[in-house]
């Protein structure tokens, strides 16, 4: 008869809940953790391994070591390499482009901007005066840093 509370189908399931949870949070480490649950699960299975410190053990080397070992080769291969000339696609979206000054803003102060209908945190590089027309220089997070066209 099989024991649905075998160390090695405990891990088994345990591996499966946590390879599946990857979809849930993407991030290409889950998936190694459960692989490293079924390792756990084999060398359970195998009788290599019996004590409950003995197999977290195996757990924690082995998933530390598929993270740390496969993880950037796997994430590369699934997400691809992006390959830019120090500015990322959506800073050029912004670069060069018009806006407004909503209210005024001091020279290396913050203030904001209305790009596109949408009101945008700014750092100012010169005096812009409220209302006033800017161009967008570049991009700090979510903040525009903006000069005075």
């Amino acid at each position: 008869m099989f024991n649905l509370m075998s160390p090695e189908l405990i891990w088994f399931v345990a591996g499966l809940v946590m390879i599946l949870a990857e979809f849930v949070l993407p991030g290409i480490i889950f998936v190694f953790i459960g692989l490293g649950a079924w390792v756990t699960s084999l060398t359970v299975g195998l009788g290599l391994v019996e004590s409950i410190g003995a197999q977290f053990a195996v757990f924690g080397i082995s998933s530390a070591i598929l993270v740390a070992g496969l993880r950037s080769m796997f994430k590369t291969w699934l997400m691809g390499r992006s390959v830019t000339d120090g500015q990322d696609d959506a800073s050029e979206e912004f670069l060069g482009k018009p806006a407004r000054a909503i209210g005024a803003i001091a020279s290396g102060q913050e203030g904001k901007v209305e790009f596109k209908g949408a009101h945008w945190n700014a750092m100012a590089e010169n005096e812009i005066a409220a209302g006033e027309g800017v161009m967008i220089t570049g991009r700090d997070g979510l903040k525009l840093i903006v000069r005075r066209r």
